[in-house]
């Protein structure tokens, strides 16, 4: 089996001119954090050269100025995290359909729950938000307000 220590060690020598920083946190969790424009290239590198295959979800985070999306994605012995960070005044992200087809769902998720603009999704339609959800209202950024409804009980007083 490959070390973690192997594998960052071959992606610094691969595509190192490409990332802007790499490091393990805990054994079989490497981080790996890229440009947006850079995304695409570096999961498609660690798919086809480590087996990355899996993407179990992408998480996102509001820091207040600016969104850092994290996809993660695994192969049988560890873990990879593609982190990304792009301005919350024009929060951008490219699809990563083409090199993980399954990945639209999260993507159309972080659309309801950040706003964010997925660049080239295939299917852009709300997938977690009901129909009425009002536009502009994103439950996942840390500006949001929940209100709670006014309940009506039938027969109630």
């Amino acid at each position: 089996m490959i070390s973690d220590e192997q594998i960052m060690a071959q992606i610094k020598s691969d595509i190192g001119d490409k990332i802007a920083d790499i490091t393990i946190q805990a054994p079989r969790r490497i981080h790996l954090h890229v440009k947006p424009e850079n995304l695409n290239m570096a999961l498609a590198y660690i798919k086809e050269k480590w087996a990355f295959t899996l993407m179990s979800t992408i998480s996102g985070v509001d820091l207040g100025e600016q969104f850092e999306f994290i996809y993660h994605m695994a192969n049988l012995y560890t873990n990879i995290n593609v982190r990304i960070m792009t301005p919350r005044s024009d929060p951008k992200v490219p699809t990563t359909t083409g090199v993980i087809p399954g990945a639209i769902l999260y993507e159309r998720e972080l659309q309801d729950m950040f706003g964010v603009v997925v660049e080239g999704i295939p299917d852009s339609r709300p997938l977690l938000l009901p129909d009425d959800w009002p536009q502009g209202e994103y439950p996942l950024r840390k500006d949001w307000k929940w209100e709670r409804p006014v309940e009506v009980i039938p027969g109630g007083k």
